[in-house]
């Protein structure tokens, strides 16, 4: 899957892609071509694809008819239906469905059911970290035709998105960020100061891991653009890159030959700004009474 996530109000959850990667498996363990299930469901070849990936939403008697093409037993079959209705269910991001933009709404989904989130930030603090006002200068700069109620329920839904950091279920999250998104000067100097000191508390938290690239480090592999690296907890599910493309699109990667290539970079930049900033809370401490004066 080379960008194939869907957008729009259809973006799956992550169980809708594990089960829709079930039902392909099924299918291709009983020999049957797209064509076969389509015959079936009296559909088309691509609509039992999108079924299969995930891009549209589950219909209880398509499932049934499947399952049963599949032979699969009685009491599979009820376990799989049973997750159906979860899987369709709106995600806790609904209500600000408004303020995500199409290509972005998957990716909200994917964070919130990582294991492990591995970001290189090269432009902002990342947005999992960021304060409110913080958030609101980047925010307002992304969309400044944004009315203020659609700029704040863009903000509500970043600060939301940093709920699951204080769960017990929070993911493994791993930050590499360049030195110039910390020098950016983003509101005032009095944000500036208020989101240093978020970065601070941050190094406290054992399931927080950040890492600052230096200007002085010069050029490396990573200077491409932002990427996020997910690792989930689900067998079924493999680990996925997503990368921004311009101002209006992303591409998701699932493919072993895109996502391995993110993560050895993510690992070696991430040894390049330990080695330059051993001590990311003496840098931040500095910056901080830098932004001060």
């Amino acid at each position: 899957m080379s960008g194939s996530l869907p957008s729009g109000q259809s973006a799956p959850t992550v169980l809708r892609i594990i089960l829709g990667k079930r039902l392909r498996e099924l299918r291709e363990e009983r020999g049957l071509g797209l064509a076969d299930a389509a015959r079936v469901l009296d559909v088309n070849q691509l609509t039992v694809r999108r079924l299969e990936s995930g891009h549209v939403g589950f219909k209880l008697p398509y499932v049934r008819l499947l399952l049963e093409l599949y032979q699969v037993p009685a009491a599979e079959a009820a376990e799989f239906t049973g997750m159906i209705e979860q899987a369709n269910r709106p995600g806790w991001w609904h209500p600000f469905r408004e303020a995500l933009p199409d290509w972005f709404r998957a990716y909200i989904s994917l964070e919130t059911s990582a294991l492990v989130l591995r970001v290189y930030e090269p432009h902002y603090v990342t947005g999992l970290l960021q304060t409110r006002d913080y958030a609101r200068a980047v925010i307002r700069a992304g969309f400044p035709e944004a009315t203020r109620d659609a700029l704040e329920q863009r903000v509500e839904l970043r600060l939301r998105r940093q709920d699951m950091l204080g769960t017990p279920d929070a993911p493994v999250l791993w930050v590499v960020m360049e030195e110039a998104a910390l020098r950016r000067v983003v509101g005032a100097p009095r944000v500036m100061r208020d989101q240093i000191s978020r970065l601070i508390e941050v190094l406290d938290d054992p399931g927080i891991t950040l890492r600052i690239v230096p200007l002085a480090a010069g050029a490396h592999s990573g200077t491409s653009g932002h990427f996020t690296y997910f690792r989930f907890k689900e067998r079924e599910l493999q680990d996925i890159v997503y990368t921004e493309v311009g101002l209006t699109s992303a591409l998701y990667y699932d493919q072993r030959r895109d996502v391995v290539p993110h993560l050895e970079t993510h690992t070696r930049i991430s040894r390049l700004a330990a080695k330059h900033i051993p001590d990311a809370r003496t840098y931040l401490t500095g910056l901080h009474k830098e932004f001060g004066r």
